[in-house]
C-alpha cells in the first residue's frame, strides 16, 4: 500500500499531466467562430427607436429563411426595436433567446465571440456593422449608407487565425431604396 509521501509525488506528476490534457481537450473541442452580421431592416423614421416598416417585417422574415438552415446557435441583437424585431423571426423559427449586446462594448462583444466559438446571428446598426466586422478580423467593405439595409456579412475563422469575409445580398433590393 503506498504512502502519503508516494501518493503526493505521484500527484505531483500526474496531476499537471492531466489539467494539460482536459485542458487541450476543451481547446480542441470548441467550435468554429461562423458570424453572420446585418443592419436591421427598414425603419419607418429617423426617431429614436422607430419600429420596421412593412417592408422591413417582410425583410426580416426573408432573413430568416435564407439563415434557417445555417445551424445558428446565437442571437444577438442592440436593445433598440429595429433590431430586436429584425432579429425575432429567425430566433423564433430557432427556438433561440435574443441576447441583447451593447454597441459601446463592441471590443469585448468581439473578443467573448472569438473565446466562444459557435454560430452567431448578430443585428446591429450601420455604423456598428463594419466595425464589428473588423474587430472580428474581416473586411467590411464600403460604409453602409442610410437607404441600404440588404448586406449579410459571413465571417468565418479560419484554423490559421485568419478570417474569411463574404458579403451577400438578401430580400429584393428593389424593394428599397438600397441601390439607387
Amino acid at each position: 500500500m503506498p504512502n502519503a509521501l508516494t501518493f503526493r509525488k505521484t500527484c505531483k506528476i500526474f496531476l499537471p499531466l492531466l489539467l494539460t490534457c482536459i485542458c487541450s481537450q476543451a481547446a480542441i473541442s470548441q467550435q468554429p467562430l461562423v458570424v453572420f452580421l446585418v443592419r436591421h431592416a427598414e425603419k419607418v423614421d429617423d426617431s429614436q427607436d422607430p419600429a420596421l416598416t412593412a417592408a422591413g417585417k417582410e425583410r426580416s422574415s426573408k432573413l430568416a429563411t435564407v439563415l434557417q438552415d445555417a445551424k445558428i446557435q446565437h442571437v444577438h441583437s442592440t436593445g433598440y426595436v429595429r433590431t430586436k424585431t429584425t432579429a425575432s423571426p429567425i430566433a423564433e423559427k430557432l427556438d433561440l433567446k435574443i441576447n441583447i449586446y451593447d454597441t459601446n462594448e463592441l471590443s469585448g462583444f468581439a473578443q467573448r465571440l472569438k473565446e466562444q466559438g459557435g454560430r452567431h446571428l448578430i443585428v446591429g446598426h450601420s455604423n456598428t456593422t463594419p466595425k464589428l466586422v473588423k474587430l472580428l478580423g474581416g473586411k467590411p467593405g464600403s460604409i453602409i449608407v442610410d437607404s441600404e439595409y440588404d448586406r449579410l456579412y459571413i465571417l468565418n475563422k479560419l484554423d490559421n487565425g485568419e478570417t474569411s469575409t463574404v458579403l451577400i445580398r438578401f430580400g429584393n433590393p428593389f424593394e428599397s431604396k438600397t441601390h439607387k
